[in-house]
């Protein structure tokens, strides 16, 4: 009988850089790639919002829909089933004599509660499992430090890694694959309808007109990096709030494994080597290194990083105050930076990382909000959600974080003076506020009547009052955040001079030569 493996793709929706693939190749004869739209996907979330709304459904279908493509391009198909992969996967290898399961892991919490599903189901068929790590720029192999052992201090883990860690080169792209093996259904690609996701109209305002895929992931990349050459200056820009050029806008592709993290490194080098090298360059693979932190802080941790103690294990007494929150989730909170991302968030499926820190810390730090209902807002509505980078992220902004010692609240005044001096990201999206002169624009409140009525925008009319003072609201979450805090230990004696430590305290040891990762795709 001839080795016959399938191939689950989830987070990994791409040929290129893919280590499943790549082995497949090598060790069997039939190969049956399978993507399983679960139901689990598009049901509620705990708060009872929609778990994927309908932007990033339409990503994910699109970049499935581009997946089959390709994959049909090279002679085979792919498999499309609904239903939960531990139901339809032990079907498809009884049905089809599978003599193996390759799959990427998964790191977030959900992810590995799945692959623990499978797992349990297919036990009793007794076929080989073949799974890989492909979600990070860093392989897990190459770690100097056991997973388990990876610091959770950000400038700890970005130490060691740049010390003692490499990037591998990528795997080379399929040029053919084996068609799928007679009387296999490949099944049709849902629609929105099919998921019981309710379609949205795209707005026309949208700082980009994201498009799910390998294929649109790499144009934007060669638009971004090589066509228009915006990567030389992403260090000054990357904290715009308008515009579709203002950062790179990977993301979403990155979400679902459309981009390789790898394949976005080595575009890197090659840029620096033929364009310029200089701080721009470097800050996009210092993003990078976040979203790898954030894969390995879940990896670590587990549902530590879901649970509403966060990863510092801290019982704050957070509100679910559903008036207050629906406020902020509409964009109705009376502070126009607020408002504005949060409109936009809701209109177009997403915003910049400047705008998510301000409405986080918002959240959290004024409404004194549970964080884990913002986090679930986002998870609803963001085309780039990635749970990993995204529940990491909140355990951040609420406080939560494994480096969080004092109580850290964005001053809105000060943002909105850094990051839309003008106003022109706020009218963008408040269009009610096109009138209000430029000073007062990120304070609406403090228009004279005189002002109001030359703006035609009356405050708690057209537009609402404040929510809370900015200023006196921290204060108050500040005092409870402290008095929750444990108490900080003692720092520990310096090691004495002449004596050299690593991160773990202990005395440097040398690491081992690891293997050199496959050869660098030239593609």
């Amino acid at each position: 009988m001839s080795a016959r493996q399938l191939i689950w793709f989830r987070n990994d929706l791409r040929l290129h850089d893919h280590a499943v693939i790549a082995q497949a190749l090598y060790d069997v004869d039939d190969i049956i790639p399978l993507y399983c739209f679960d139901p689990k996907e598009f049901g509620p979330t705990s708060f009872g919002f929609p778990k994927t709304e309908g932007y990033r459904a339409q990503f994910l279908i699109e970049s499935v829909a581009d997946l089959r493509q390709s994959l049909q391009h090279l002679g085979s198909d792919l498999v499309i089933r609904q239903g939960h992969p531990e139901a339809v996967i032990p079907e498809l290898i009884q049905q089809l004599n599978v003599t193996s399961l390759g799959y990427h892991e998964a790191t977030a919490p959900e992810g590995l509660e799945i692959e623990k599903a499978v797992k349990a189901a297919i036990k009793p068929l007794k076929i080989e499992l073949k799974a890989a790590w492909g979600a990070t720029l860093y392989h897990r192999d190459n770690l100097p430090c056991k997973p388990t052992k990876v610091p959770d201090s950000f400038s700890y883990f970005r130490k060691i890694i740049e010390a003692d860690s490499k990037v591998y080169d990528t795997f080379d792209n399929p040029t053919k694959l084996p068609a799928l093996p007679q009387g296999v259904e490949p099944g049709a690609l849902p629609t929105l309808n099919d998921l019981g996701v309710e379609p949205l109209v795209p707005d026309s305002r949208a700082a980009l007109a994201f498009k799910g895929g390998e294929t649109a992931g790499k144009q934007r990349l060669q638009d971004y990096f090589w066509n228009d050459d915006h990567l030389q200056h992403y260090q000054k820009t990357r904290n715009g709030m308008l515009g579709a050029d203002y950062s790179c806008k990977f993301s979403p592709w990155l979400a679902l494994g459309c981009l390789s993290p790898r394949y976005i490194y080595w575009q890197i080098q090659d840029y620096k080597l033929e364009r310029v090298k200089n701080d721009s360059t470097d800050s996009v693979t210092f993003s990078l290194l976040w979203r790898d932190y954030f894969h390995f802080m879940a990896a670590k941790h587990g549902k530590k990083l879901i649970q509403v103690e966060g990863l510092r294990g801290v019982a704050l007494p957070w509100q679910q105050d559903s008036e207050r929150f629906e406020q902020w989730c509409k964009g109705q909170t009376g502070f126009p930076l607020i408002d504005a991302n949060m409109r936009e968030l809701r209109l177009t499926g997403f915003i910049s990382n400047r705008g998510r820190q301000n409405v986080a810390s918002f959240l959290t730090k004024n409404l004194g909000i549970d964080w884990r209902m913002g986090a679930e807002w986002f998870e609803s509505l963001l085309i780039d959600y990635d749970p990993c980078s995204n529940w990491g992220n909140w355990n951040l902004s609420a406080g939560l974080g494994p480096e969080a010692q004092t109580f850290r609240f964005l001053n809105l005044k000060k943002q909105a003076k850094d990051f839309d001096p003008e106003g022109l990201y706020v009218k963008y999206w408040l269009p009610e506020l096109q009138a209000v002169p430029t000073h007062k624009i990120h304070e609406p409140w403090k228009m004279l009547k005189v002002e109001q009525e030359e703006s035609g925008v009356t405050i708690g009319v057209d537009y609402p009052s404040q929510m809370v003072d900015m200023f006196k609201s921290a204060k108050a979450n500040e005092k409870a955040y402290k008095a929750a805090m444990p108490a900080q230990p003692k720092k520990e004696k310096k090691a004495k001079q002449g004596e050299k430590q690593d991160w773990r305290g202990q005395k440097k040891r040398s690491h081992p030569q690891y293997e050199p990762g496959p050869p660098r795709s030239k593609e």
